[in-house]
């Protein structure tokens, strides 16, 4: 007798098919029909019921869905199980079906005779003029694949209706409508390209019936192989790769290392970090008119984003998604989900992530379990998948921080946990592969060189932490990369780990190719405060003290502004740039911090400045070639350190922190002018610095704010409500960017769970 075996519950429990089917006519039949849906119910041979696994399934069936209708079955375990399995039956993939034919034959026929590929991609292979099929085994049930394959203009895919469009000024396009509307269509032309136009560009536009796939060449033979080899497609596996890089039709890594005019295709939009942008259509002239112009919600409680642009196209990353966006309308081309992972902790678990990379035909992103993802540009597909975790035991790993590109190849890609309690590290893989190249640990194993910087048991029992959780960034022309790293672990108790604990709270500079320490500085040798060292190392070239030098920025958590030669690591200035600074007196010509007398946490408080929140923090900073002057968000602001007896020093009563807008002078860092804000101090909205004159920022109370470069007089200002004062945690969490898209410049931003755009009025 056939059986319902659900193998997938802690008991194997079995009922005979026929008493499964009884089981179903009984309780689903009234508003599921066969299981195809009626109008009282929807079809449950469906993508979407495919997609769950069968301990949901079998949740939904147990406690049903009474906002939709659906009552709760509460049946007896065995009779729950087989009815779960009856229902994922109905939609089986093709992937889970017994087929007839010969993959390997059907591979070749879809590769060579077929000409499939020639629209077609499939595990990187092909190419993505139409829709990627790399799981398209576990996507579709083998009815559908078979109908698809044998008759494929029955139903065209969303997405990839071929659409002829005119425009008015006499050009004339054809391809795949991604999405239309009255007022905007996104048309992707057969090359890949993606075309985002206005229905003011629009003189005619006419979908065509059908698919692009022609009729298939293919004998009765021919047709079986290739439905079994297109079965047996689940997407690309963990650890393992698809085809090599393409950069046709995407971004050469030349315009990553040098972005064109309105692109921003890396997170700070250039990889030195500075984000400074060339565009100058909005400027202090007209800034006051700038205005809304959409908004994508994004489902997630507040968003730490800064969104990619190349071509008019954004990219932006939730928790564990990404989505491709028209970048004048604000609407989606494609969306790319899976699942949080399991046993996260710590900020990866909240669902943090701040943004992407992006290189050839590539976007990049790292879950919150650490696993670095390739996704196709043009289609969201899987291409590669690794784990940087691999072989790990501590569970404390996660990531939250948006890649970086540093060769044709190459990325980099921090790791978070240090909060927690793990050893840091910064790795490096092929953008082609996935395959690692190189790794650099922060911090020494116990008895490896610079352990002896370590002198207690922290190394052995916690890892010692040094996690690389903000983005770096990276000097073409020597092929260095600079990243920060965070604070020892334990973080405010230095009683196991005496020593300078190195390489804690230091920005490094490594070699691109081989992942080799060039030179390092630590900014708080022994931190007991928890001040990182992941401040963005902003990287410019600029006359110091009369001399045209290669300079590296840093305005650290610890209240200080440091100056560096990035070429050798030679610290040029160090001073302060806060006004609560207590710890140091100064830094010395060594290098080190003077020590004030009397900071290092207690068990009874020690006030100590700045607080845990630093001085600074990850929010972005930006240096304005025009003006020569250095932009921060800055926080004046002191706290009680324990010793003992949890994370986060208390508050002192009466004495509030105050964030502050200052430009320092680099060769100095006195400020040219600053800018108080009212609110709680504890926003973390960065600078956006435009050759229009202007500084966006995030202000401490939600406002989002322009400002004159030179003044520091306010311009323009809108309400995003993305401020502490709702008492729910909608603070500034994200940095503000722009970019170009139909020939109009946009600002945009991540405001509490929505993408923000602001452009100009249309002249018309």
């Amino acid at each position: 007798m056939s059986k319902v075996i659900l193998g997938t519950f802690a008991a194997l429990l079995t009922i005979s098919a026929q008493d499964a089917r009884e089981l179903f006519s009984r309780h689903c039949t009234v508003c599921h029909g066969n299981g195809f849906g009626t109008e009282r119910g929807p079809n449950l041979a469906s993508r979407r019921v495919r997609s769950q696994s069968v301990e949901t399934l079998r949740n939904v069936i147990r406690v049903g869905v009474p906002a939709l209708g659906m009552p709760a079955f509460n049946l007896p375990a065995a009779e729950l199980d087989a009815l779960t399995g009856f229902v994922r039956s109905l939609g089986a993939s093709a992937s889970e079906s017994s087929v007839a034919g010969d993959r390997a034959a059907g591979e070749q026929f879809f590769f060579g005779k077929g000409n499939c590929a020639k629209c077609h991609m499939v595990m990187g292979r092909g190419t993505a003029a139409a829709p990627d099929l790399s799981s398209i085994g576990r996507e579709m049930t083998l009815p559908e694949l078979d109908d698809a394959v044998r008759n494929p203009s029955a139903k065209v895919k969303a997405g990839y209706t071929i659409a002829n469009v005119k425009l008015r000024d006499g050009r004339s396009l054809r391809g795949f409508a991604r999405n239309r509307n009255r007022y905007n269509a996104q048309i992707q032309s057969f090359d890949g390209r993606f075309h985002l136009l206005s229905s003011g560009e629009i003189a005619e536009i006419k979908e065509e019936g059908g698919s692009s796939m022609p009729a298939p060449a293919c004998s009765a033979a021919e047709c079986r192989d290739v439905i079994a080899y297109l079965a047996s497609l689940t997407g690309v596996e963990a650890g393992k790769s698809a085809a090599v890089l393409q950069s046709e039709g995407g971004i050469p890594f030349a315009r990553v290392a040098a972005p064109k005019p309105g692109d921003w295709p890396s997170y700070h939009g250039n990889p030195s970090g500075n984000r400074h942008s060339p565009l100058t259509q909005i400027s202090t002239a007209n800034v006051k008119s700038l205005a809304l112009q959409w908004v994508f919600p994004v489902n997630h409680f507040v968003m730490e984003v800064t969104p990619l642009a190349v071509d008019g196209v954004l990219y932006f990353s939730g928790p564990n998604q990404v989505f491709a966006v028209d970048g004048r309308s604000g609407r989606t081309i494609w969306h790319y989900q899976r699942a949080r992972g399991d046993g996260v902790r710590g900020d990866p678990a909240k669902g943090t992530n701040r943004g992407l990379a992006v290189l050839g035909d590539r976007v990049f992103m790292v879950t919150d379990n650490a696993r670095l993802l390739a996704l196709h540009r043009v289609t969201g597909q899987v291409l590669w998948e690794s784990n940087l975790i691999a072989g790990l035991t501590n569970k404390n790993y996660g990531n939250t921080s948006a890649p970086l590109v540093v060769g044709p190849d190459l990325i980099v890609a921090g790791i978070a946990g240090g909060d927690l309690g793990m050893r840091g590290f910064l790795d490096a893989y092929k953008a082609s592969t996935g395959e690692r190249v190189w790794r650099f640990w922060t911090v020494p194993a116990p008895g490896e060189p610079l352990s002896e910087t370590w002198k207690g048991t922290a190394l052995e029992k916690f890892g010692g932490g040094g996690g690389t959780w903000m983005t770096g960034t990276f000097d073409p022309e020597s092929n260095t990369v600079f990243w920060g790293v965070g604070n020892p672990y334990p973080a405010l108790n230095g009683d196991e780990r005496k020593g300078d604990n190195l390489y804690s709270d230091s920005v490094l500079a490594i070699d691109a190719p081989t992942g080799k320490l060039k030179w390092y500085y630590q900014f708080t040798p022994h931190d007991l405060w928890d001040w990182d060292g992941g401040q963005t190392p902003l990287l410019v070239n600029h006359k110091f003290k009369g001399r045209d030098r290669k300079l590296l920025l840093n305005a650290n958590r610890n209240g200080f502004f440091y100056v560096f030669d990035r070429t050798n690591g030679e610290l040029l200035l160090a001073e302060k740039f806060s006004d609560r600074v207590s710890w140091a007196s100064r830094i010395g010509k060594d290098g080190r911090p003077v020590l004030e007398q009397g900071i290092e946490p207690a068990r009874d408080g020690t006030k100590v400045c700045p607080n845990i929140l630093g001085a600074a923090n990850w929010p972005s900073v930006a240096v304005n070639p025009a003006t020569g002057w250095f932009y921060v968000q800055s926080r004046d602001a002191c706290g009680i350190y324990m010793k003992e007896g949890g994370w986060s020093p208390r508050p002192i009563p009466l004495e509030p922190g105050r964030a502050v807008l200052r430009a320092l002078d680099i060769e100095t860092g006195k400020r040219a002018w600053e800018m108080p804000q009212i609110g709680p101090a504890d926003s973390w909205g960065g600078v956006l610095s435009t050759a229009g004159g202007l500084i966006f920022f995030g202000e401490d109370s939600g406002v989002l704010a322009a400002a004159d470069a030179k003044t520091g007089q306010d311009l323009w200002h809108i309400q995003t409500n993305a401020s502490t004062a709702l008492g729910d945690g909608h603070s500034w969490r994200a940095s503000p960017m722009t970019y170009m898209a139909g020939g109009k410049q946009y600002v945009a931003v991540a405001a509490g769970p929505n993408i923000l755009a602001f452009g100009l009025p249309d002249s018309r």
